[in-house]
């Protein structure tokens, strides 16, 4: 009988990017990697598809945000991820 108790919570990752930026591309390609090692969930949103967004973001993409906190902005802080990601087994 499983236990309900042993379940793995999955990580929610958040890529604020926007079309064009070779850091956000650069970014993505690095998760890209991590998600063939460890389990987490990535959604990527577009900061110009919502003027509160390029007003909170602008300056700052990528923006990776781990369950909803900001992790790290313009470079992937790999350490802290993996950190985060490893919290979650």
């Amino acid at each position: 009988m499983p236990d309900s108790g042993s379940r793995r919570q999955v990580a929610r990752l958040t890529l604020y990017y926007r079309e064009g930026c070779g850091l956000c591309e650069q970014m993505l390609a690095e998760l890209s990697v991590l998600q063939s090692r460890y389990t987490f969930a990535l959604e990527r949103i577009d900061i110009d598809e919502d003027p509160r967004l390029v007003a909170r973001f602008n300056a700052l993409v990528p923006v990776l945000a781990v369950d909803g906190e900001i992790l790290c902005c313009h470079y992937l802080d790999t350490s802290a991820l993996i950190d985060e990601l490893t919290r979650h087994d």
